[in-house]
């Protein structure tokens, strides 16, 4: 990866780099943040002329937001267009293979569930629907030829069709009793209590009208455990070619295994199309139908994580299985195949690049990226070299450009002209050698930052762990308004964090807090003695989701901080084994179940120390959340009140794991930002 190559153009991506050191400007506060115009995935026309892409608008009132389809020249020589105007907003929006024809699902007035419209660009008017189909319309993938469309909806099981699954809806509501009863596992799943239904294939005509369930007659659909996985048209245009697991079911004690299979689109049996213990996540096909290429990865039992490899095959006999870019050892976000190439994002070492990866041979050459920024969500058209894509970093939410052959045009540009009046500096990346390895930051900067003065550090400590501290834009832990003009924010990606390597993502398993939340404190130190502006006697840290549980390590493991902050954290590792709606990885993660005496689970679980809390420590959480279920905040309420330990708990009970909502997200904020205010004066 280090023959990618750094963007020349990259200046014109980031906003702060030439305004961050002019007089006057703002920090960017919760209000600013909340008025960025959110930009959506691009689709670029076949003939690469045009390009769509969502745009919302966020408001502190619901009822105000509003998101709409805009338009563009792919050469940048038209400002963008609204071309939307309802209170909906559109999703799953594509181009019609040969026709000036948008396609899109919403859930407007008058229908009981997400239908399909079609926009005609070349006669005008409003978009209308072609769809009337109670169970909703998920995931539409249209046919080479445009006349046919495949989408996913949930059935109650040995029911097929729309109307008797309409029918047993109403009965459902009639009955006066409310319960949910369970035979099998898993019940719940990140903010949702699963139910009987499981999701289907359908093929929508165009032209007849007609929708037709294709799996009626596959008999995966009889066993407890299946569930639907990614689903494709295959180069016959005759049937499907689809991934899905048929023992969600073992979950508890094993992980599940996703196969790939074939079925027409007149229904029929499926037909296992491969059986080698791989677990597959997705297939798709390059434009000449002669391969199939799949995600996917060897099936293990024994491992907290796998990096998914690419892998082709001849079509449509399945054989002759290559793995591409066997050398990568990179995480591969989202990827689009032409005939000759696949276009992926990567992610790799805190950014994420494009890369262009040959079918035949499996070769690889950099496209975009450099040391800072995200490329993503990339969009081919029909012409060589012409493709859309997003680009974001910590300074810059999302923008659309297009790739011109030799050139990149920016297209959406809505934020810019916004974001002059603020103050959002680019991350400055350091390393540091803790436990013998190599370990990334990023400092951010305060606005109006003073070299001479002494700031205090937040140390934030990120999800996962099976994730990463991107240059990328995110809305629920910005840490532009967490800093402020008052702190200077570290994050640090520690053991268990991609980008870095599989290995180095694995090595977490079995020491899930210790030798990360040394490396974070390793890190800290580093910092203050690398920069001198940094008040080392005043470090507050914190962090959501497995940055909470860290967060809670700290507190049993360290007098380091002045205070903590945890949202969604758990404090008690048996308890979160018995909640969560994951229950094997976490059995991985410790070396075995609750019951059996392992190291980690005796040495690691932060509660067993709760003699140790003394940290002021302020706990938020969602009453939605089932990832992280609010019992383990409640236990450590109770421990924290139990040891008379300074603390704060607020629970949020219409968020989730994340707070989402714009009011609820102002005040998480400014709660955090007070609990820093009060113990690092």
């Amino acid at each position: 990866m280090n023959k990618l190559l750094s963007l020349y153009f990259l200046l014109v991506f980031s906003v702060s780099l030439t305004l961050a050191q002019q007089p006057g400007l703002k920090p960017l506060s919760h209000e600013a943040m909340i008025s960025i115009k959110r930009i959506g995935t691009p689709k670029i026309s076949p003939d690469g002329k045009w390009v769509i892409y969502s745009q919302q608008t966020v408001s502190y009132d619901a009822e105000s937001n509003q998101s709409d389809l805009w338009l563009a020249s792919a050469e940048g020589l038209q400002a963008p267009r609204k071309i939307t105007q309802t209170k909906a907003g559109e999703d799953n929006y594509f181009w019609h293979p040969t026709e000036k024809k948008i396609f899109f699902t919403a859930k407007r007035e008058g229908d009981e569930s997400p239908q399909l419209y079609v926009l005609d660009l070349s006669s005008g008017g409003d978009a209308q629907r072609i769809s009337n189909f109670s169970l909703g319309i998920s995931s539409p993938k249209m046919n080479a030829e445009g006349n046919k469309i495949l989408f996913s909806a949930k059935v109650y099981p040995g029911l097929f069709t729309d109307s008797l699954n309409k029918k047993l809806a109403e009965e459902k509501k009639k009955i006066k009793y409310k319960a949910r009863v369970y035979t099998t596992f898993p019940i719940r799943y990140f903010d949702t209590w699963l139910d009987e239904k499981q999701s289907h294939v359908f093929v929508l005509d165009l032209i007849s009208q007609k929708v037709q369930n294709v799996f009626t007659g596959i008999s995966l659909i009889q066993s407890k455990g299946f569930q639907l996985g990614s689903f494709s048209w295959a180069p016959d245009q005759q049937s499907l070619v689809f991934t899905a697991t048929t023992d969600l079911h073992t979950t508890a004690y094993q992980n599940s295994i996703s196969k790939i299979y074939q079925v027409s689109i007149q229904g029929g049996k499926e037909k296992l199309l491969i059986d080698d213990q791989g677990d597959y996540s997705s297939i798709d096909f390059s434009k000449d139908g002669k391969y199939a290429i799949a995600l996917g990865a060897p099936l293990n039992q024994t491992r907290f994580y796998q990096l998914n490899h690419l892998y082709r095959f001849s079509w449509p006999e399945m054989s002759n299985k290559t793995e591409l870019v066997s050398t990568l050892d990179r995480p591969i976000n989202q990827m689009e195949i032409s005939k000759e190439y696949i276009l992926a994002s990567v992610e790799d070492q805190g950014v994420d690049r494009l890369i262009k990866i040959a079918i035949q041979d499996g070769s690889y050459q950099a496209v975009l990226g450099g040391k800072q920024g995200s490329f993503n969500q990339v969009s081919l058209s029909n012409q060589e070299n012409v493709f859309a894509y997003q680009y974001n970093s910590m300074s810059s939410p999302a923008e659309v450009f297009v790739h011109q052959v030799d050139k990149e045009v920016a297209i959406s540009n809505a934020n810019q002209a916004m974001l002059k009046n603020y103050d959002v500096k680019d991350p400055e990346e350091f390393w540091t050698v803790s436990r013998g390895k190599k370990i990334r930051s990023f400092l951010i900067k305060p606005a109006s930052f003073d070299p001479s003065k002494k700031y205090p550090l937040f140390v934030l400590m990120h999800g996962g762990p099976a994730s990463s501290f991107k240059d990328a834009y995110g809305y629920r832990w910005n840490p532009h308004v967490l800093a402020g003009t008052e702190y200077v924010i570290v994050m640090t990606d520690y053991t268990g964090s991609i980008g870095y390597g599989e290995k180095f993502a694995q090595d977490i398993q079995l020491d899930p807090f210790k030798g990360p939340g040394q490396e974070i404190l390793d890190a800290a130190n580093d910092a203050i003695k690398r920069y001198s502006f940094i008040d080392g006697s005043r470090q507050a840290a914190g962090g959501a989701s497995y940055g909470g549980h860290l967060a809670n390590w700290m507190q049993a493991s360290t007098s380091h901080f002045k205070c903590l902050i945890s949202h969604a954290g758990l404090v008690n590792s048996e308890a979160q084994w018995g909640t969560s709606d994951f229950v094997y990885s976490r059995e991985l993660m410790n070396g075995g179940a609750p019951w059996v005496p392992t190291k980690t689970w005796k040495e690691q679980n932060p509660m067993r120390y709760a003699a140790n809390f003394k940290t002021p420590i302020l706990l938020t959480v969602g009453e939605n959340d089932f990832r992280v279920p609010i019992n383990n905040t409640l236990e450590n309420w109770s421990i924290l009140q139990r040891q008379k330990v300074p603390s704060k708990l607020i629970v949020f009970p219409e968020e989730n794991h994340w707070v989402l909502k714009a009011e609820n997200s102002r005040f998480h904020y400014q709660e955090i930002r007070n609990w820093l205010a009060t113990y690092l004066k």
